[in-house]
């Protein structure tokens, strides 16, 4: 196929699976040598620009106007050197920690972690996988999106859903009783958030 970048996007935003193809193929050069400018070594940059390569397969058909193609896809690949740039000094920083200057890690009481697990254990697993990857492994909701190929909406209902029924299932389980935050919660119309 020996079409024009307009020619391969307009194909490719009609869903035409060579086109789109071809597309990833063409533009893979152009976003390499910008990540590698951009990003603060290869491997973020090939992140980057494999980050930038997924939303194209995945949102072209949601593009506009292909006129805003090029600057579309180098933001993207721009946001994500940037996203993990600011990993990598949030990790170096945490790296040059002495033990002594990290608190104390709170012990969590075992009735609290018994009550958790079964109220995870009650979710169905659509909820509960959302909420593991996104709370327990601490990804971030478009990475949750990317892993379980939903939208990024998709992600943010489920783990909203997901976190109030958790929320209702230990209010439930009497533990926050001894706390006293059910009479709070009356005294300001349920409206507090635990």
């Amino acid at each position: 196929m020996s079409l024009s970048r307009t020619q391969l996007l307009e194909a490719a935003q009609q869903g035409d699976g060579t086109a789109i193809a071809e597309l990833l193929e063409v533009c893979q050069p152009d976003l390499k040598r910008f990540a590698r400018r951009t990003c603060s070594n290869a491997e973020d940059a090939e992140d980057a620009v494999q980050m930038a390569l997924w939303s194209l397969y995945r949102k072209v058909g949601a593009l506009r106007c292909v006129a805003t193609f090029a600057t579309w896809m180098f933001r993207i690949v721009e946001r994500e050197c940037f996203r993990l740039l600011r990993i990598k000094k949030y990790h170096d920083a945490l790296d040059e920690l002495d033990e002594s200057d990290m608190p104390a890690a709170s012990m969590v009481p075992t009735d609290l972690r018994l009550d958790l697990v079964r109220a995870l254990e009650r979710l169905s697993p659509p909820y509960r996988e959302v909420l593991i990857l996104r709370d327990v492994h601490e990804l971030t909701a478009p990475e949750v999106a990317a892993q379980l190929g939903l939208s990024l909406e998709a992600v943010k209902s489920r783990l909203h859903r997901a976190r109030a029924q958790v929320r209702e299932q230990l209010l439930n389980s009497g533990y926050w009783l001894k706390d006293g935050a059910p009479e709070i919660m009356e005294k300001n119309g349920g409206n507090d958030v635990l």
